[in-house]
């Protein structure tokens, strides 16, 4: 039996910079963070040669071609594991639709686990690699490369996407006094719905052509960031995330809508700095920077939504049981 786990993300700035209609241009620029919210992958063998999916749903197939969740086929052809296995997939939050990356999330820790299963452990830089292949070439969806990243390799990372198709990631080093500092500032609340990033995403690539001085100023926006949490400007990133958010609605029409602007009001009001809509928009989670002195006037302020608080994680996707018979 193998476990695996891999972190989920918030994306601070950036986002949009890895599109390919971006970054073959010229080089995209995000900075991301891992959280300790997870997906879990358990890869379990079996008596018999069929395979069993375990996920909102069952599957018991006989062969890899008639598995219908996509990440699981493709996940398996990659790895060379053809049958005889029963794969389970968990979340620590809503799997699809919440912004956090978990569908990258699942497809680094279902590679994972295959391989741990193969005896044949992929690096960080293979799952991310391996990863961004199924989903982007192989599913043909219009997303771009930070969450495969993020996830398989954590922490906070400034993560570069070059025309040539390299990638280059820099753990963003902060003392302890900062990093707690972040963390308590930090807060999730969710929105109450769930939304597929795939026609928002689709949107922003088809208006790279008008949207390139954003879209760069975005790219700015990472590294001032970055270079705001190195010098501990804990007010002055928080700021830098409502310049953020408001320079990113420029970017399609279904970025935000009027509960969201309500609710990202309200907590501004109440004390927040600034946030962000997680992931491409529409839904999923509203992630705020607020002070501690603020921090019970927005829970107050947005009393009617709940609030999941986070942890910043240190650990990419790694393998947390490996028993083989």
């Amino acid at each position: 039996m193998i476990v695996v786990q891999a972190p989920l993300r918030v994306s601070f700035f950036g986002g949009g910079t890895d599109l390919p209609g971006f970054y073959t241009r010229e080089t995209g620029c995000v900075l991301s963070s891992a959280i300790d919210k997870r997906v879990y992958v358990i890869v379990k063998e079996r008596f018999d040669d069929l395979i069993y999916v375990n996920y909102s749903r069952k599957e018991i197939v006989s062969s890899v071609d008639h598995i219908e969740h996509g990440l699981v086929r493709e996940a398996m052809r990659a790895t060379g594991v053809t049958s005889g296995v029963e794969i389970t997939t968990l979340a620590d939050v809503p799997s699809e639709g919440s912004g956090l990356g978990s569908s990258s999330s699942i497809t680094v820790a279902l590679l994972l686990g295959f391989s741990a299963y193969r005896f044949d452990v992929m690096s960080a830089a293979r799952l991310a690699e391996e990863a961004c292949r199924i989903e982007i070439q192989r599913l043909g969806r219009p997303i771009g490369k930070q969450d495969q990243y993020i996830s398989a390799f954590g922490g906070i990372r400034q993560i570069e996407f070059h025309p040539d198709e390299r990638v280059t990631i820099e753990r963003v080093e902060l003392s302890e006094s900062v990093r707690a500092k972040l963390s308590q500032r930090l807060t999730l609340f969710y929105t109450g719905r769930t939304r597929s990033a795939d026609p928002i995403l689709q949107e922003q690539s088809q208006r790279v052509d008008g949207s390139l001085d954003v879209l760069r100023e975005m790219r700015a926006q990472a590294i001032r960031g970055r270079d705001a949490l190195q010098a501990g400007d804990l007010d002055g990133f928080g700021a830098l995330l409502h310049e953020a958010w408001v320079l990113k609605r420029e970017l399609g029409n279904s970025i935000t809508d009027p509960g969201i602007d309500a609710m990202y009001e309200a907590a501004r009001t109440a004390g927040a700095l600034g946030g962000k809509i997680t992931g491409a928009g529409g839904g999923g989670f509203l992630l705020l920077c607020v002070p501690p002195a603020s921090q019970d006037a927005v829970r107050a302020a947005l009393h009617g939504y709940r609030e999941v608080p986070i942890g910043l994680e240190r650990d990419g996707a790694k393998v947390m049981l490996n028993v083989h018979r």
